[in-house]
């Protein structure tokens, strides 16, 4: 199914029969639904619905890419801040019902932190809406947060609202090889420097460093010895994990994912990272398993079908009957996207 309006999703919904799952651009498909469930793509939903350049808000429908996004708004020097894989393809709204990110979190944080408004069509067909156009809108239940990291399992996305940000007038990324990324956040809070964003890999420190000219210069001053470079392009391998720790866990994260010869992307100020490997279901559990013993944690975000079953969430967190309540409450027919999120809700 391929609605190309938000009453013609309304329409679909309200007279499927069985489990659906709702798809973006399939960046991060994986094992973990119903095998028998109908596909609803939502890629032609696809429209910009308002865009106020002077308030820095826009709001678009859920199936238009980031990239189409990202085009549209540079022609007024704005862009969204969030940079999560895979942009000529990630949705609006999959990045949202995923809560998808990149390096860019250590300034601006995920999505979540950068939408206000949203509209949502209900398992049932009934259409509803939380947020606002204003920044500062806070009144009443927080729908937009709440669909953010749900991945389809509580409502279908029809159009999101979000803040935007002026593109910077310089940005520049200063390389430090093989170094200690914990020391290295360290020295950046002791110069009290302000990275938009950091990122290990394989031990090479990225920073980089955007705004007015004269400020990017004046931080670039203090960590001379540094060389410029490009940003790193992004890592790709049939499966993504999310891992977290504390920063300053990282070896013992390293020690945890070595069984799995990944290569990991590492934001060492915020403490969470992407793995990319090509390992089986079984080196993954005891992977989770280490980090769990730290107080971690390990997500499969993207994996083939064919590595089912696969236990993509691990044990489920104490707030799983809130969690299976407000499913309970929004999607009473249980019909959207059965055991994809954690606990099998």
């Amino acid at each position: 199914m391929m609605p190309v309006s938000p009453q013609e999703a309304a329409e679909m919904l309200r007279q499927a029969p069985g489990p659906l799952v709702i798809v973006g651009g399939g960046t991060q498909l994986r094992p973990g639904f119903a095998a028998n469930a109908e596909l609803v793509t939502t890629l032609k939903l696809n429209r910009m619905v308002e865009y106020a350049p002077s308030d820095q808000v826009v709001c678009a429908e859920a199936g238009m890419t980031l990239a189409t996004l990202q085009a549209e708004l540079s022609r007024n020097g704005q862009r969204l801040a969030i940079d999560p894989p895979q942009p000529e393809k990630a949705t609006l709204g999959g990045i949202i019902a995923a809560n998808s990110f990149g390096p860019l979190r250590t300034r601006y944080g995920s999505v979540r932190d950068l939408i206000i408004g949203i509209s949502v069509v209900l398992s049932d067909g009934t259409p509803a809406k939380g947020g606002g156009k204003v920044v500062k809108t806070v009144a009443g239940f927080d729908l937009p947060k709440l669909m953010c990291g749900s991945y389809g399992t509580l409502a279908l996305i029809t159009t999101a609202t979000f803040r935007v940000h002026p593109v910077q007038e310089r940005s520049i990324t200063l390389l430090a090889r093989k170094a200690d990324p914990v020391e290295l956040v360290k020295r950046v809070r002791a110069l009290q420097l302000e990275p938009a964003a950091m990122l290990s890999v394989d031990r090479d420190v990225h920073f980089r460093f955007e705004g007015f000219a004269a400020g990017v210069a004046a931080q670039r001053e203090k960590l001379r010895e540094l060389e410029e470079a490009p940003w790193p392009a992004p890592l790709d391998a049939p499966v993504r994990l999310k891992v977290a720790a504390l920063p300053a866990q990282l070896p013992q994260v390293e020690k945890a994912l070595a069984p799995l010869q990944a290569r990991l992307e590492w934001l060492p100020m915020v403490g969470i990272g992407f793995a990319h490997t090509q390992a089986e279901a079984a080196s993954i559990a005891a992977a989770r398993r280490e980090l769990l013993a730290l107080g971690g944690s390990l997500v499969v975000e993207k994996a083939p079908f064919a590595l089912a079953p696969l236990d993509v969430f691990g044990p489920p967190p104490p707030s799983l009957p809130l969690q299976k309540a407000l499913k309970d409450r929004l999607d009473p027919r249980g019909v959207l996207a059965p055991g994809r999120f954690t606990g099998g809700t």
